[in-house]
């Protein structure tokens, strides 16, 4: 038996807890960065829940289910670079980035798990 909803999903939970830590890390970001690095990184951070969301909602047709679940880990993979950028530009703490990309790395696994099998996800045909 499936999910009741997107919400129940783990890689949906993890992708939202990664988004609202990076809202909170971002609010210290300089203000110069407010409509580049700042926006970008939220920007995909919450795209990741976002694809998710929709491929739980069109799980019935297998073809769209996985194009949205390959947006949901290319969001992810963006974020993975604007973490890297804030990391470089000393916007993070060596301690945040290697949490950050960690969780990020572990949503990936789940997105590439959930794109090459179909347990618990939709019904087998």
């Amino acid at each position: 038996m499936g999910s009741q909803s997107y919400k129940d999903l783990t890689v949906y939970k993890k992708a939202f807890e990664v988004a609202m830590k990076i809202f909170s890390i971002s609010k210290n970001f300089p203000k110069d960065e407010r409509y580049s690095l700042t926006d970008q990184i939220r920007r995909s951070s919450r795209s990741v829940c976002a694809c998710i969301a929709e491929a739980y909602r069109k799980r019935l047709y297998q073809a769209y289910f996985i194009s949205k679940c390959s947006d949901a880990d290319m969001e992810n993979t963006e974020t993975q670079v604007w973490i890297e950028f804030a990391s470089a530009c000393n916007f993070l703490s060596d301690h945040e980035q290697d949490d950050l990309m960690f969780r990020s790395n572990e949503i990936g696994k789940l997105l590439g798990h959930m794109i090459t099998t179909r347990e618990n996800i939709y019904p087998q045909n």
